[in-house]
């Protein structure tokens, strides 16, 4: 028997059914707590969700706004194809869950029964593509490509095909036109990215991305996309607990997209493509002799100014590719091969991202700098064979001595020397090696002229350039003095290495050396071929600055003005009326009997009818061939062109940047001026006149200027060429990355 006293036991059994009772009803009240705040509180809530998860939204993708040249040429349109796409609903409303439909449809479009169902399966995880990221209850295509047999036969035989539609959709197609590739200028599009999707989550119409959704990767494409991708529709489906469609709760049509009108010519588009190519074509077959082997020529840039407005109305970058490898997606293949060594990277677009050092081209920044630094235009400055500055002898080209010239001179046959003796001079005025309050005359005017800067352009990825200034001297040396003493210390006696021990030393100090390679536009100097277009273009327009733009105007699929997109003053150059004058007096020189003239005067071009200027610049680059620089204007365009590893400038360049001259103003080749087979003998200004359907009336420009066409005459649109667009032009293999430059330069 227990010791324990009977009333003991019995309260030790109370407290535990007190304890178990306290338990109990907390317990419901918690119960009671968590479902009033479910019913009541959040009732309506809860209650508005549940009834949305009954609405299914089916997307209507907007066509895209069309790319247009300025006379209203598609250059980026979109093709109508016949497309085939499968209902995922109404096949998991069949027994087999629709398997059979999917293999009777394989073998209507000669397909393999097993692509067919991976493409109809929704994307996880672990589902590889093909798969489908969309919506489920979105049609899923299958092919892009169907003939109108196929089409007919699914849709004839529609007891056979349930849940399956061929049907008209617009797909991405860059034309062409006129033979115009434009491929770095237009862009492309892609998928938009789950990201990209999760972030537009909550937004609706225009901002909304939806994973069907196409978005402009590059080029203009990616610049306006907002204007040009319209605004998704939405159909909504009701639909039961098990998933199936009972009905409509409305539906919202799609918007198509604005399209856009550039200040692209096509024709002209074409001219300086195919005089790029031939350009570096031609360089490939002349002999260098400093590296005993012909130029590589690997590539190069074009660009045309509207000197008045700063519009874009070519551009040109090699090597390039054909933009419609892209349309319905980059197969793998292609793409390693588009962004590989071996191909030379042409997504790059060397116009705006191609930097190099600009050789003697620079030379009428550095007269600006002189003059500003109170050096007269009436003196007359020593063009001796070289000088000796710091010990070392910088040479004047093919060491040739012109004696004491003007700067006018100076530019016309392009002499180093003088500009060395200049900067010599300044640098001696700033202080030298210990400066005290420099005014870097030379420097401040590049940044002036607008260098070291990106020009605005409106296209992605623009690089600034460099101008090695002291600021980025000292970051310069910053960033490298650990790896520069580091090389030092092993001992070296090759050339690098000497470099090395001085620059641990004082690789921040502004020497002697630097700012004379400054002047002649070498060193460490770097621009795109863009800024050089708009600093020409300021030099023929009276000095001012325009923001380079391709984008003219967004006009509604029915042709009606959205928006204009004016032209843009940045600045004025710091050159007044004299200066200006003074400088367009010695580039017109160049063309007459200067560097240039070989290729123009002596080419049989009509100086005294259409007067051209002109600066040439070959640029040395450390361990590689010569940069070719050719810089002009006219009254109405610049035209600048730069082949990597192409030669002299006018040499590597001076043939083709003149046939493109004679193509705007309608030049033979024995200097007879035809304003009747000029494609722009002025810059057009309208914009293009469009038909009730939105369509453009395609004229001419030539046309609109009263310039050879009868009154009343209309031009049609060419057809694409059979294909679509251009193969990617052949082009030799380089390394991309930039390259610190030293030395002279070659005019």
């Amino acid at each position: 028997m227990s010791n324990i006293p009977e009333t003991g036991r019995t309260q030790r059994v109370t407290i535990r059914l007190v304890v178990l009772q306290i338990l109990v009803l907390s317990l419901l009240a918690t119960l009671g707590g968590r479902l009033w705040y479910l019913q009541i509180r959040t009732g309506d809530q809860y209650a508005a969700k549940a009834e949305g998860n009954h609405i299914r939204e089916v997307v209507e993708p907007a066509v895209r706004g069309e790319i247009l040249d300025a006379s209203g040429r598609v250059l980026a349109g979109n093709e109508t194809k016949l497309v085939v796409s499968v209902s995922r609903t109404s096949l998991l409303q069949q027994k087999d869950h629709g398997k059979g439909v999917l293999t009777r449809l394989a073998e209507v479009l000669g397909l393999p029964a097993k692509d067919v169902q991976d493409k109809v399966r929704l994307c996880d995880a672990k589902t590889p593509q093909p798969c489908w990221n969309g919506s489920p209850y979105q049609p899923i295509p299958v092919t892009q490509q169907a003939t109108t047999q196929q089409a007919m036969q699914i849709m004839e035989r529609r007891e056979d095909f349930p849940g399956v539609t061929a049907q008209p959709t617009a797909v991405r197609r860059y034309t062409g036109v006129e033979g115009a590739n434009a491929s770095q200028v237009l862009g492309y599009l892609s998928p938009v990215t789950d990201d990209e999707v999760t972030r537009t989550a909550d937004k609706t119409g225009r901002d909304r991305r939806l994973p069907s959704d196409q978005i402009g990767r590059a080029g203009l494409e990616s610049v306006y996309d907002d204007d040009l991708r319209g605004t998704t529709g939405v159909d909504k489906l009701e639909v039961d607990n098990l998933g199936r469609v009972i009905g409509s709760a409305g539906r919202t049509p799609a918007q198509p997209g604005a399209n856009l009108v550039t200040s692209i010519d096509a024709r002209v588009q074409k001219v300086v493509e195919d005089q790029l190519q031939q350009a570096m074509t031609d360089a490939r077959k002349v002999y260098d002799k400093e590296t005993k082997k012909n130029y590589e020529a690997d590539s190069g840039a074009a660009v045309v100014m509207d000197v008045h407005t700063g519009r874009i109305i070519a551009m040109a970058s090699a090597p390039t590719f054909d933009p419609n490898l892209w349309v319905g997606g980059i197969s793998a293949k292609d793409y390693a091969s588009l962004n590989s060594k071996d191909s030379n990277y042409p997504l790059i677009n060397r116009a705006i991202q191609g930097q190099s050092a600009p050789g003697s081209t620079f030379k009428v920044i550095s007269t600006t700098a002189a003059v500003q630094a109170g050096y007269s235009l009436d003196g007359h400055y020593p063009c001796p064979t070289s000088l000796t500055i710091g010990g070392r002898e910088f040479k004047n080209f093919e060491s040739e001595s012109f004696g004491d010239i003007t700067l006018e001179k100076a530019l016309e046959v392009s002499c180093d020397t003088v500009f060395y003796g200049l900067a010599y001079d300044q640098w001696m005025k700033d202080g030298g090696i210990k400066p005290k309050n420099p005014a870097d005359w030379f420097f401040k005017t590049a940044h002036q002229f607008g260098l070291g800067a990106k020009t605005g352009i409106d296209l992605p990825g623009e690089v600034t350039g460099r101008v090695p200034d002291r600021q980025w001297k000292q970051s310069f040396f910053d960033a490298n003095k650990d790896a520069w003493c580091a090389q030092a210390a092993r001992g070296g006696h090759e050339y690098a290495d000497e470099i090395a021990r001085e620059n641990c030393v004082d690789g921040n100090q502004m020497r002697a050396g630097d700012s004379v390679n400054f002047a002649i536009g070498q060193g460490d100097t770097l621009v795109t071929p863009v800024q050089m277009a708009r600093i020409y273009s300021a030099l023929a327009n009276g000095g001012t600055l325009y923001r380079p733009t391709i984008g003219k105007a967004i006009v509604s699929p029915d042709g009606t003005l959205v928006r204009d997109i004016a032209p843009h003053e940045d600045g004025k150059l710091p050159a007044d009326g004299k200066l200006l004058s003074y400088i367009n007096q010695a580039t017109a020189g160049v063309i007459t009997s200067g560097t240039a003239a070989w290729k123009f005067t002596g080419a049989g071009w009509p100086q005294g009818k259409i007067e051209l200027h002109a600066k040439t610049g070959t640029a040395e680059v450390a361990g590689k061939q010569t940069t070719s620089w050719l810089t002009t204007y006219s009254g109405d365009y610049a035209v600048v062109m730069t082949i990597s590893q192409g030669g002299t400038g006018s040499g590597g360049s001076g043939d083709s940047v003149r046939r493109i001259y004679q193509a705007l103003y309608g030049v033979d080749d024995k200097g007879n001026v035809d304003n009747g087979k000029a494609l722009l003998p002025k810059p057009q200004a309208e914009l293009p006149k469009f038909n009730p359907d939105g369509t453009a009336i395609i004229k001419p420009a030539s046309f609109q200027d009263g310039a050879g066409y009868p009154a009343g005459s209309t031009f049609l649109d060419p057809a694409p060429p059979a294909g679509g667009g251009l193969a990617p032009y052949p082009v030799a293999l380089a390394a991309l990355e930039p390259v610190r430059t030293g030395g002279r330069t070659r005019a």
